[in-house]
């Protein structure tokens, strides 16, 4: 076959892949930074301030890898002529090259599609998405980083201004198809926003969720029904491990506690977030009252008994900002019962899956 559209030249497919590679390296790196934040390692201190900051980590993450798939999709459109090129291996080094070129685009493939699964809650795969996700993000970055570097020399020649050559050459123009690709990468990217950015929550037509769509005007992901939480009738929080003095209070004792209000998001790892404002008793107090050290850190137990996330960890720069309560109202009312009723914990700057919920116990390690 003969592929003469400047479409499937060399210039066409290194723009593309300079957006690419920019978009894989945001994409990767703020990738990391919501799986340490799920998992955090010993050597991990994320900040409590600014209070956003997960929010547009996370925010850039999900709306960013959506809006690379059409990228993606072109780049493949722009290269797919070299799959007819014989012979397929030209020399063992040749081989090695097509084979990261496989794993890059196979494995962007794979992160693509199963985050679009689970950014809408539909997981038909048998593996945990979250622990996939995550090793294949290092394959497909490697393989990126070995891709660019035997590209470069052609990288650079399509930063060189056109040739009088290249000008005239027939059939489509190349900067009216780039256009279109970056229009549709706008497009996807506009239309899912709104589910972190409320002022565009109208044309988040591709979004998941909505800011403002659930009980008190809050979306949940996991309800309490689904969580199987059973709610004792004499429910009590109780603090304890290395504390001075360990507490056991019932709602009437913490309503009876000192009472704060924050405006804070909630950010879940699927992209969207909300804001809200919460009331309750600041956990830097609570844990004052039992008498814990400064430097402890912190387990917050769960009455759900079904699904990940029933605890959390907790450590002094969070647990000491004043912005962190273990909330009883949402919103100027009392907790709904899939908001965490009767208490839940909510912290600036955490992903929503650690902002835990039905709060029984706090453990102070």
């Amino acid at each position: 076959m003969n592929f003469t559209s400047r479409l499937h030249d060399e210039r066409t497919a290194s723009w593309l892949g300079i957006w690419l590679g920019v978009s894989f390296t945001v994409t990767f790196i703020t990738g990391l930074i919501s799986h340490f934040l799920q998992a955090p390692p010993d050597w991990m201190l994320w900040p409590s301030q600014p209070v956003n900051l997960y929010r547009f980590t996370q925010g850039l993450h999900v709306i960013g890898g959506l809006a690379t798939l059409p990228l993606l999709l072109a780049k493949m459109w722009t290269v797919y002529p070299k799959l007819w090129q014989r012979p397929v291996v030209r020399s063992a080094a040749h081989a090695l090259e097509r084979g990261f070129v496989f794993l890059l685009v196979a494995g962007s493939l794979f992160q693509l599609v199963t985050g679009l699964f689970n950014i809408s809650y539909w997981y038909p795969f048998p593996f945990f998405f979250t622990a996939a996700h995550y090793s294949t993000a290092y394959i497909v970055y490697g393989a990126l980083l070995v891709h660019v570097a035997n590209e470069w020399a052609k990288v650079r020649r399509a930063l060189d201004p056109p040739t009088a050559h290249d000008a005239s050459q027939s059939g489509p123009s190349r900067r009216g198809f780039l256009t279109a690709v970056a229009a549709a990468s706008g497009v996807v990217a506009l239309t899912t926003v709104g589910e972190t950015y409320a002022p565009l929550a109208s044309l988040a037509v591709l979004a998941p969720r909505r800011p403002r769509v659930g009980p008190q005007r809050l979306p949940v992901n996991r309800s309490a029904r689904a969580a199987r939480v059973i709610l004792p009738a004499d429910y009590r929080l109780t603090v304890s491990g290395a504390v001075r003095r360990p507490l056991a209070l019932s709602l009437t004792d913490l309503a009876a506690l000192s009472q704060h209000t924050s405006a804070l998001p909630i950010t879940c790892v699927e992209g969207w977030s909300a804001d809200a404002t919460w009331t309750g008793v600041r956990l830097h107090d609570l844990l004052q009252l039992a008498g814990a050290d400064d430097d402890a850190r912190l387990r917050v137990e769960s009455l759900q008994t079904r699904g990940g996330y029933g605890t959390s960890m907790v450590g002094p720069p969070h647990w000491q900002d004043p912005l962190t309560l273990l909330a009883l109202r949402l919103n100027g009312e009392t907790l709904h019962l899939d908001h965490g009723y009767p208490c839940r914990l909510i912290a600036p700057n955490r992903p929503g899956v650690l902002q835990t919920k039905w709060v029984t116990r706090v453990v102070v390690l």
